[in-house]
């Protein structure tokens, strides 16, 4: 159990350390690691990643709000419309969907689709005519609540390709995506508990390794979140689409495998 802790302490410093800087917490890479590695049953490893983004959102957080980019329009935005949606993914994660292979086959091809066309795009530098309206900002932050509530993943690394892609700055976009993935994953971890009393199954969080994968992403954001200023936009944005690559393909070869 020892080394269980120590394992997702360090998965949570080195995962969060990398994703901070682009606005994502890391939790689409720890969902495997809990799932695999630390042997989390679901659909308790999504309680459990949630509570690793309650934990680890908070060290990157901090270091943005001292330059003073937490809050603001986007990121009111962003909440109004994930709060509601992950309560309702939390719901329908426990009562339709318990397994998670149809979720990793489309995740994977989503996020593929969106890394290859934010790298695309970057290396051409173009920018986009059309930039997102708030309506279809809001809906998609609905959308990406509840496939939050569903697999626990925060939605920071679909947001992210998604508005950096659009046209806005990484800049504005990390911090508003964080703070969205930090509250919604409070009220999502609420539900699932709220849920534990009402159903069977292992549903509750698996505190410990929760706890553990947080504390370490606690540190790493922190860490990360000082590197971006450090960091081009346009190697952000190359990281941010090499990130959803890597995450689409993962998610592809464990949905296929």
């Amino acid at each position: 159990m020892v080394t269980d802790l120590v394992l997702a302490f360090a998965a949570g410093l080195v995962i969060a350390t990398l994703t901070a800087p682009v606005g994502v917490s890391g939790a689409v890479f720890m969902l495997p690691i809990q799932l695999t590695v630390l042997s989390v049953p679901n659909p308790a490893v999504t309680a459990t990643n949630l509570l690793y983004n309650v934990i680890a959102s908070p060290g990157a957080l901090f270091r943005y709000r001292r330059s003073g980019r937490v809050s603001g329009p986007l990121t009111r935005l962003l909440l109004a419309g994930t709060v509601p949606g992950v309560v309702a993914g939390a719901v329908v994660r426990v009562f339709l969907l318990p397994g998670p292979r149809a979720f990793r086959v489309i995740a994977g091809l989503i996020l593929l689709s969106l890394g290859l066309w934010l790298v695309w795009r970057t290396r051409s530098r173009r920018r986009p005519r059309h930039p997102l309206t708030r309506r279809a900002v809001f809906a998609l932050s609905l959308a990406v609540g509840v496939v939050g509530g569903v697999y626990g993943i925060g939605g920071g690394s679909i947001l992210s390709p998604l508005l950096v892609g659009s046209g806005m700055t990484v800049a504005v976009v990390a911090p508003a995506a964080l703070a969205s993935t930090f509250l919604t994953s409070v009220i999502g971890a609420c539900t699932f508990a709220v849920l534990a009393l009402l159903t069977d199954g292992t549903i509750a969080p698996y505190w410990e390794i929760g706890v553990a994968c947080g504390l370490g992403g606690l540190v790493g954001g922190y860490l990360g979140a000082r590197l971006q200023p450090r960091l081009p936009e346009r190697t952000l944005r190359l990281l941010l689409g090499c990130m959803a690559i890597s995450i689409g393909v993962l998610y592809l070869v464990q949905g296929i495998a």
